[in-house]
């Protein structure tokens, strides 16, 4: 620490550099104290420490600023170059430098509220990653076995789910994971939770839910630790926040967002009475086509047995037997009328063998001579002499003579 310039008596007094800086700085500390300053944001930069040194300006002049990281934290919003807030804190002098800044306590961004431009500004980074694409997100189960819902422990949100699960699917068990849903910490609380109902509840949906409320009532659900954590769950997750009319970066980031906690049960729920009345309407459809299909299915049996009775053994050898018999009864008739043209012909060639048998000559008078005991026919006198035996057939046997005249020759 180096000795104070004492001035010999009568003359000017003589300050050191750091003398001087600091008066200046505790005299405009006192003349001004703590003031609202408007102006730009520039030459923005984060120390690894995390404080935020900046430029105010306007078209007139800039002034230095700090933010120093217990204050810097605490800002819901993002500062950046070029925005224009209003900076709450006290002047002073930067001894190291001799740099004239502003020490700022609060700091706000002007023409908009700090928890809108902190919407904006995380909606537009998230968007830029990709997490509000569509095709990111999952479908619903059309039949969750178990739907888990983070929510308030006392809030209507609770309420409305319970009451919306026991009249659209009172089958379907809820499983609940408190949390708080406003106030600082909320978002932590909503993400954790979210998580272990994710390990430990065993459901095939998640319902993040609360009822409506102001921007800063709705600021957990404006969060990038929510809104990762919803990213990040393994299950489908459905956003009911406040009224219809309300968006947040939870309902952008869920795979479905529901206007309101009923509206996210009634989407997460399958309509059980619904469901009774399709089941009983596919009933009576199926009826009708089995039975359709049964008496369709009995004419073809009938068909079939039909063309199994014309195409089987039995059948074809009954046909066969019935054509066998029609066949004999018709070879008999053609036998029969043979017989009987056979028996005419028979008849008519008798009769003319009749007529010309020597039996029909003899009939006629006529006699054939035999000579005995040769059998020889004597057909002229001089064939026989006198004593000679004959044997004479006539029309009714035969008579026996001898020759007792010699023959006389013809006359």
């Amino acid at each position: 620490m180096t000795d104070r310039v004492v001035p010999a008596p009568g003359a000017p007094r003589i300050y050191r550099v750091g003398e001087l800086v600091a008066g200046l700085g505790e005299l405009i500390q006192e003349a001004v104290g703590r003031i609202w300053v408007v102006g730009e944001v520039s030459n923005l930069r984060r120390a690894a420490s995390g404080h935020c040194y900046f430029t105010l300006k306007d078209e007139d002049a800039q002034l230095r600023g700090v933010l120093f990281r217990g204050n810097a934290s605490r800002l819901p919003f993002e500062p950046e170059d070029g925005l224009e807030v209003l900076a709450y804190g006290e002047v002073g002098v930067y001894a190291a430098r001799g740099d004239l800044q502003l020490i700022v306590r609060q700091l706000e961004p002007r023409g908009q509220g700090a928890l809108q431009l902190a919407f904006e500004q995380l909606r537009a980074r998230l968007e830029r990653e990709g997490l509000f694409d569509t095709a990111r997100k999952r479908p619903l189960p059309e039949f969750p076995r178990r739907l888990g819902v983070v929510t308030s422990l006392h809030g209507a949100a609770l309420r409305d789910v319970i009451e919306v699960s026991r009249a659209r699917c009172a089958l379907v068990p809820l499983r609940l994971a408190p949390a708080r849903v406003q106030g600082a910490g909320a978002d932590a609380e909503l993400a954790a939770a979210l998580a272990w109902i994710n390990t430990h509840g065993d459901v095939d949906v998640v319902l993040l839910v609360r009822g409506g409320g102001s921007l800063e009532d709705l600021f957990p659900f404006n969060s990038e630790l929510l809104a990762r954590a919803i990213v990040a769950s393994p299950k489908p997750v459905v956003s009911g926040v406040g009224h219809e009319t309300d968006v947040t970066i939870a309902d952008l980031v869920a795979d479905l967002r529901a206007p309101t906690p009923s509206a996210a049960a009634a989407l997460a729920l399958p309509d059980a009475a619904a469901l009774f009345g399709d089941v009983e309407r596919c009933q009576r459809r199926l009826d009708a086509a089995v039975r359709a299909r049964l008496s369709h299915a009995g004419r073809q049996v009938v068909g079939l047995r039909e063309q199994l009775r014309h195409l089987s053994p039995r059948a074809r050898l009954a046909e066969r037997r019935t054509r066998l018999g029609a066949v004999g009864g018709r070879l008999q008739q053609a036998g029969e009328r043979a017989i009987e043209r056979c028996r005419g012909r028979l008849e008519r060639a008798a009769l003319r063998l009749d007529s010309l048998s020597p039996l029909a000559v003899l009939g006629r008078g006529y006699a054939i001579v035999r000579r005995e005991p040769d059998g020889s026919i004597v057909r002229e006198p001089d064939q026989v002499a006198p004593g000679d035996a004959l044997s004479i057939r006539v029309a009714g046997g035969d008579v026996a003579a001898r020759v007792l005249e010699p023959s006389r020759g013809k006359r």
